[in-house]
């Protein structure tokens, strides 16, 4: 165990670097970080999380050509405006997207809805859940739902076992709690210590490499036990290492290991 910690400290130091993410060697944060100053940073990063699923080169193209700057206008500006489609997204997914977001920030704001779910049992779970029930509600209700803003949102599953890791989620979450050379460190009211590995197909592979995991399945349970895993060579930060495994996973670099 001494020398994975080893390994997996080693590899953090590494890529705990604002430098690792260029255009070279892209993540949705090579977008997000453009936008740490504004007034909506939390939203649009939501956004970019949301839509952070695919090819990473084709996530930073569509996440650069949208105009966050519509947030700050009305429904009826954003209503006129030509938005690109994405995957399984058209482009009035996209659009009715900015309005529901419009919407979001104009009501109780993504960090109070995430809060409230959170704070009662400090589960972060219960955050995202209600968060994603506030978001479907308000599409709904202005009936914008479909199948491709379901997608994008995701759903409330009352089973771990067989559900989705909730990977765009769960490193939204990373982004907005953690604070390092990457992460923003903004909600300091919830306990990183809570967090959930933002599983994806890289770190599921990498976590079975290094026998942080021995269950086959790719869910959300797996998510959880990889978490619990990571909190014996940090408790107080299990995640702060994820961001290193997928680089690893990326880069094919652990099957060197």
């Amino acid at each position: 165990m001494r020398g994975l910690k080893a390994l997996l400290d080693e590899h953090y130091a590494i890529k705990n670097n604002f430098n690792e993410i260029t255009l070279e060697n892209p993540d949705p944060l090579l977008v997000v970080r453009k936008y740490v100053n504004d007034e909506f940073f939390e939203e649009i990063s939501l956004i970019c999380a949301l839509l952070s699923y695919g090819n990473v080169k084709q996530i930073v193209r569509i996440l650069d050509s949208l105009d966050f700057s519509l947030l700050k206008t009305s429904v009826s500006q954003i209503q006129k405006q030509t938005f690109p489609f994405y995957r399984f997204q058209s482009s009035d997914d996209i659009k009715n997207l900015f309005i529901v977001f419009y919407q979001i920030i104009n009501d109780k704001r993504i960090k109070a809805l995430v809060f409230e779910g959170y704070a009662k049992n400090k589960n972060i779970l219960e955050g995202i859940y209600l968060a994603i029930n506030k978001i479907s509600t308000m599409l709904e209700k202005s009936n914008l739902k479909t199948r491709g803003l379901e997608f994008l949102i995701g759903r409330v599953c009352t089973k771990l076992k067989g559900s989705s890791p909730l990977k765009r989620w769960n490193m939204y979450l990373r982004w907005m709690v953690r604070k390092d050379n990457l992460d923003f460190g903004r909600w300091e009211e919830i306990n990183k210590a809570d967090l959930i590995l933002p599983l994806d197909t890289h770190t599921f592979k990498v976590s079975h490499k290094l026998k942080l995991l021995d269950r086959k399945s790719y869910d959300l349970y797996s998510a959880l036990l990889i978490t619990q895993s990571l909190k014996k060579f940090d408790a107080s930060d299990p995640i702060k290492y994820d961001f290193a495994l997928y680089r690893l996973g990326q880069s094919q670099e652990y099957k060197k290991l």
